[in-house]
């Protein structure tokens, strides 16, 4: 069997990590094993190595700041290449053009390992893209409400706002504990007003599941989907 993935095993795989992700989310009981047992039996390949690849496509979920299967640890040895495609497969079986962030991301990454990385050149005039990317329609009030309901303060770690906005108002963020792209609902009982740092640990953060948590228990109001 080649070691080279073909793009059709690469889709299999992250259908079968989705639907897993997606049981995960709704309290629907899978066994990961069985899973990989199925794929390795249609393409050939060990069980181990469907394992390994489901931590590759949950490197590509942290990446994008999405949630990965708990049990699944990223594992990212896994080129830029390889990232952008599974990063593609998933937005087209969730039906959402996402903006595209895993291959730069990934060779940010690989840069950063290097020991002599010199001074780069950059790009004086950056070549522009236009694309279109999936977008939710939200309701004011609910935004509105909750941060009124904060009263300039992060709902996560307590701490004020860290600065004012020129219109007056504390500037805090809105956070969907179950994301829109994960067909969470834009609700007072999903979303949290959090400040710069706690927003994006939740989303990048080695211990966001954790945070996540702390969440739900901190605030009566939220309900988890």
């Amino acid at each position: 069997m080649s070691a080279q993935w073909t793009r059709e095993e690469l889709k299999a795989a992250v259908e079968a990590y989705i639907q897993m992700r997606s049981d995960e989310a709704n309290g629907i009981h899978f066994v990961k094993k069985h899973i990989y047992s199925e794929l390795a039996s249609r393409f050939g390949r060990t069980e181990k190595s469907f394992e390994f690849r489901m931590q590759n496509i949950s490197y590509v979920y942290s990446l994008m700041g999405r949630e990965w299967i708990s049990g699944l640890k990223p594992a990212k040895n896994i080129g830029s290449k390889n990232a952008a495609e599974i990063e593609s497969l998933i937005s087209e079986i969730e039906g959402q053009n996402l903006p595209e962030v895993a291959e730069f991301e990934a060779q940010v990454i690989s840069y950063k390992s290097k020991e002599n990385l010199s001074k780069p050149d950059g790009v004086k005039e950056p070549r522009k893209t236009h694309t279109q990317v999936t977008s939710f329609d939200r309701d004011p009030k609910v935004k509105a409400w909750i941060l009124v309901e904060a009263s300039g303060k992060c709902e996560c770690c307590g701490s004020e706002a860290p600065f004012t906005t020129a219109d007056g108002e504390p500037f805090l963020e809105i956070h969907h504990l179950r994301r829109l792209a994960d067909d969470g609902s834009d609700t007072i009982t999903n979303a949290v007003a959090l400040c710069p740092n706690c927003h994006r640990e939740i989303h990048y953060g080695m211990n966001k599941s954790e945070l996540k948590k702390s969440m739900y228990k901190k605030l009566s109001r939220l309900v988890q989907e």
